[in-house]
């Protein structure tokens, strides 16, 4: 009889947990494709945002689209009691081995952050790319209006600034327009670089890159689906723990691809008309994203954007050829997918700067054994702790169970070979954690 009730209070308290929040939904239907339109708008109008572009000019330029996207920031931070703290990050970039840079300029990126109220140290970062190009990335005079690529994750990213700063978080969260992806992922270098010499605790990054594109070159229409890459585990691991996955497993669970896994779940949970796909890959075939040189310095990164791209729009002179329009301009952008996405990129931070911190710790053990063990450390600010598992060729964590306030437990009947494990904790509201693969071995 006692089991019984041990295991029906297991079940209710697993139903509790898996509650959605208000919050979330609200934030939902706090987007608008109206502002997002608007902002988008506003940036094609600078004509060029090439990098390399006019830096004195209020009308034209990149050095006008920094300007006004600082100038968004900082009424953002007006309105929520001054909530932001906005500032340029910057690096001076040369023509010096640089085969894409025209002349030495500084590349400059604006920064926005919301600061947690427990965890002050932790971020959360979405970004978007300020810059735009022409057909030839040396050319910084010919229009380039960019309205996709990438006008949409900027305006994606101010737009999530505006309803976020409606909120409180526990984590801080950055908002950042970065500069000078075109010419070789400048503003991306800079950023992860400050964020590892300030010693910011990274929880994951974001990096918006077209979102608002919905008819592909191929000629598919679709306003549901969209991408998540991820790489399959960190570029600068060490060796002993390269060597020791042969062993235990765990070649597709790094921190970049359990952040995907978070999104996709989160995404599915409270916006299941969209269709997230998870793209097992750094970035598509042989080209890069902003989010890359986060992932060089071992911070969880990965790319939202689209699924299905026009290259007569990308990195293309305004133009009609033999009756196709060349050209990313305004006409082409879907704002309520871009919309979309950008509640994609809101839930995702609110959830994440909602949770309390990933165990660090977590050690599996059972082997020749008819059981899994775990046990991991306890964080802070966490109700109790869920158990995740899955088939080992499945992309996502397909099964749970809630453990309570525990630091240790033991699944009864599950061959530990069949399966991969993670660990997350779970606050009183129950916002989760992005789950923890193993990282120890328990020997006895």
């Amino acid at each position: 009889m006692k089991q019984t009730t041990i295991y029906i209070l297991l079940f209710f308290t697993s139903i509790i947990t898996a509650q959605t929040n208000q919050k979330i939904y609200d934030i939902i239907d706090a987007i608008s494709a109206e502002r997002i339109e608007k902002d988008i708008e506003t940036l094609v109008n600078f004509g060029t945002r090439n990098t390399f572009s006019d830096t004195l000019s209020d009308t034209r330029g990149i050095g006008a689209a920094r300007r006004w996207i600082k100038q968004e920031f900082e009424n953002i931070s007006k309105d929520c009691n001054n909530c932001l703290d906005v500032f340029y990050q910057k690096d001076y970039v040369t023509k010096k081995g640089n085969n894409r840079v025209p002349h030495d300029a500084w590349v400059v990126n604006v920064i926005a952050i919301q600061k947690g109220t427990k965890y002050p140290n932790s971020y959360i970062i979405m970004s978007g790319d300020i810059d735009s190009r022409a057909s030839d990335t040396m050319d910084f005079t010919t229009d380039a209006p960019g309205a996709n690529d990438n006008a949409s994750g900027m305006a994606g990213t101010i737009e999530a600034a505006r309803v976020l700063s409606n909120y409180k978080f526990e984590h801080s969260i950055v908002y950042v327009g970065l500069s000078g992806e075109e010419q070789g992922l400048f503003g991306g270098k800079g950023l992860a670089n400050y964020a590892k010499n300030h010693n910011w605790d990274i929880v994951g990054v974001f990096n918006n890159d077209m979102i608002g594109n919905i008819k592909g070159v191929d000629g598919v229409i679709d306003n549901r689906a969209f991408r998540i890459f991820s790489e399959p585990v960190p570029a600068n691991e060490p060796e002993q723990t390269r060597n020791l996955r042969r062993f235990y497993g765990g070649e597709v669970d790094g921190i970049s691809r359990q952040l995907a896994r978070y999104i996709h779940k989160t995404t599915k949970t409270y916006m299941p008309e969209m269709n997230p796909l998870m793209i097992y890959r750094l970035d598509r075939f042989g080209r890069g994203g902003h989010h890359r040189p986060f992932n060089d310095l071992g911070f969880p990164a990965i790319r939202i954007m689209e699924a299905h791209e026009n290259y007569t729009h990308q990195h293309q002179d305004i133009r009609e050829e033999n009756g196709i329009k060349y050209g990313d301009v305004l006409e082409h952008v879907n704002f309520e997918y871009a919309k979309k996405l950008t509640a994609v990129n809101a839930i995702n931070l609110a959830s994440l700067a909602s949770a309390p911190p990933a165990p660090k710790e977590v050690a599996i053990g059972g082997i020749v054994e008819a059981s899994a063990k775990l046990k991991w450390n306890k964080v802070d600010g966490a109700k109790g702790y869920k158990i995740y598992w899955r088939d080992t060729t499945s992309p996502t964590w397909d099964y749970s169970r809630y453990v309570g306030d525990v630091s240790d437990f033991t699944l009864e009947g599950f061959v530990i070979d069949n399966y991969f494990f993670g660990i997350a904790a779970i606050d009183e509201d129950g916002f989760e954690s992005i789950v923890t693969f193993p990282n120890a071995i328990i020997r006895n």
